[in-house]
């Protein structure tokens, strides 16, 4: 025999959550330095051979290096935007080497320029439409880079303003980028499955990766907020886990209604605790998904 199958190897070891911590500390001292750690050093500074922290760091929180580090980076970005420096002193602060570099990945990142992301989202076109799905009135709203904002209700003009309140500084007006990222919406309010569609989610990494987790969640299923906090590596983030579910601005797409209560209860649905077992049920009876 040559080894185990893949099915049979045994799964890599977790990253223990105080090594998480140390990992985030050691990022985010490179990164106030303006350096940019290399993988090998992230793996050295908590004591693993970068093969293996690769590994682990995607068994514990279903991401590569550097996407961690791009997250941290881009969080880095955010902080010192809003804080009001300048888009230059924030570039090196977050450990870019050149405004190109920052360009091509922080707007990826942002949805936007970073000059408008500190400006608040001033100057950045969303357009929005609404339509009906068994959940009742949908509002999807887009941005050049994709779904900004689903929202759920009863009447356009409520919806509207929720949007107006959510994107105070934006251009908003009617009509959306691509049609398809509506029926997307449209069809996991149905309890179906939707198409993949980029997202334009702002949000900090520890946000990033709720939102990410949220998403690996099966159609048809449920995970508690203590499951959704360990499948993050970070067991103890309950209230933070479910903090992220609740300025999760992309509703359906990002699937926050299959996290649940530790007793299985309907608990934290912006949109009502009814909507939130409706599509629980829905997701349930096409998929033949298991609580």
């Amino acid at each position: 025999m040559t080894g185990l199958a893949p099915a049979d190897r045994p799964a890599p070891a977790r990253i223990a959550a105080d090594d998480l911590r140390r990992l985030a500390a050691h990022i985010d001292q490179v990164l106030a330095e303006g350096g940019r750690p290399s993988v090998a050093s992230l793996a050295a500074a908590i004591g693993l051979p970068a093969g293996e922290f690769r590994r682990r760091l995607e068994a514990t929180i279903g991401i590569g290096p550097r996407a961690l580090l791009t997250g941290r980076q881009i969080a880095h970005l955010r902080e010192r935007l809003l804080a009001g420096d300048e888009v230059t002193d924030a570039l090196y602060a977050a450990g870019y080497g050149s405004s190109s570099r920052l360009y091509e990945r922080g707007q990826a990142a942002l949805g936007m320029t970073p000059g408008a992301y500190r400006r608040g989202g001033a100057g950045v076109a969303i357009g929005w439409t609404t339509v009906a799905s068994p959940l009742g009135l949908l509002l999807v709203a887009t941005t050049a880079h994709g779904v900004c904002a689903v929202y759920l209700g009863d009447d356009e003009a409520t919806l509207r303003d929720a949007l107006e309140a959510e994107f105070p500084r934006a251009t908003l007006s009617r009509g959306v980028a691509r049609q398809e990222w509506v029926e997307a919406a449209v069809a996991v309010a149905s309890g179906q499955a939707g198409e993949d569609v980029p997202l334009d989610l702002q949000g900090t990494a520890f946000q990033q990766r709720v939102w990410r987790a949220l998403r690996s969640i099966p159609r048809g299923q449920t995970r508690t907020y203590a499951e959704l906090a360990t499948m993050i590596g970070q067991p103890t983030a309950i209230r933070a886990a479910a903090r992220a579910c609740a300025t999760n601005k992309v509703s359906l797409l990002v699937p926050c209604h299959r996290v649940v209560g530790s007793n299985a209860s309907l608990t934290g649905y912006r949109w009502g605790m009814e909507r939130k077992r409706r599509l629980i049920e829905m997701e349930r009876q096409s998929s033949g998904g298991l609580p």
